[in-house]
């Protein structure tokens, strides 16, 4: 499918519009990028958006997963040429130019579907792993690629980083994630820091979870450092959007570590300002 320049424009109007509503603050990090690489931002982060919505709503179960589904097929028509939505058309113009992979956008939906259940338990380290590559080393690929660093790089840092962020995420909503009983810390982690079982209540307070977040904490440090080594290697110029993000989380990585494991239900989060903050110094980098 091609579109008229006209079309175009009112189609990327559309997913501006869509991403700047969605209220993330990483919105104005995107804007700092150059129109191209900025357009395929934001389609990329109107699908993520679209597919975490899907999974984090109050639809039942089978009803999410049939919705994810949908997009499944979706995707299939973005490189089929023949895109149905607004955001598969937004795709489709900008998946040809960057060489995005396919996989990685299913990789995505397939996170999104672990995340669905109304119940979740991450096993054991390997499907954490599984489950980071899924929502978090996938998107990653994608704004490398998109950024123009070279695959060989790109996977690198986008394992790393994804690992990272993600952990980070993790470690930050413990307490909320598991009023919705969701609980990623991984159950054989639980059990070897002397959790007994996450059933029937999650006991946020237990000691054992304090001591996995901190060995969850370390390996996220780790990959925080691989990140950094890889972004050294790359420099500065293709790894602003990658460095932006790895500064907002480091600081949020970093307020946790000062808030500490056994006050798990005291939020941790950056103000407006911070990252703002944050922001302008990796773009002057």
């Amino acid at each position: 499918m091609t579109f008229d320049t006209h079309t175009t424009i009112r189609l990327n109007h559309r997913i501006e519009k869509k991403v700047r509503e969605a209220g993330s603050s990483f919105y104005w990090a995107m804007r700092l990028l150059d129109s191209e690489k900025r357009r395929a931002m934001y389609a990329v982060y109107a699908f993520c958006r679209e597919v975490d919505d899907i999974a984090d709503g109050r639809d039942p179960e089978p009803k999410k997963l049939e919705d994810l589904d949908k997009w499944r097929r979706e995707i299939a028509q973005v490189y089929g040429g023949k895109p149905k939505s607004f955001i598969g058309s937004a795709l489709q113009l900008v998946v040809p130019q960057h060489q995005l992979q396919k996989a990685d956008f299913l990789a995505i939906i397939d996170g999104m579907e672990m995340d669905a259940p109304q119940h979740f338990q991450i096993t054991n380290r390997s499907d954490l792993e599984l489950y980071c590559e899924r929502v978090a080393c996938a998107v990653g690929r994608l704004s490398n690629a998109i950024c123009g660093i070279t695959p060989d790089d790109g996977d690198v840092l986008a394992k790393s980083l994804g690992e990272a962020l993600q952990l980070t995420n993790i470690l930050r909503d413990v307490a909320e994630d598991a009023k919705r009983d969701h609980v990623y810390l991984p159950d054989d982690l639980l059990v070897k820091n002397g959790y007994v079982s996450i059933t029937p209540d999650f006991a946020i307070d237990d000691p054992a979870i304090a001591r996995t977040c901190s060995e969850l904490s370390e390996i996220a440090y780790q990959q925080f450092s691989a990140a950094q080594t890889v972004i050294r290697k790359i420099g500065s110029q293709k790894t602003l959007a990658a460095r932006i993000m790895m500064a907002v989380y480091k600081r949020i990585y970093d307020k946790l570590l000062d808030r500490g494991w056994d006050r798990l239900e005291q939020p941790v989060s950056l103000t407006k300002f911070e990252k703002g903050l944050l922001i302008l110094r990796e773009s002057l980098a």
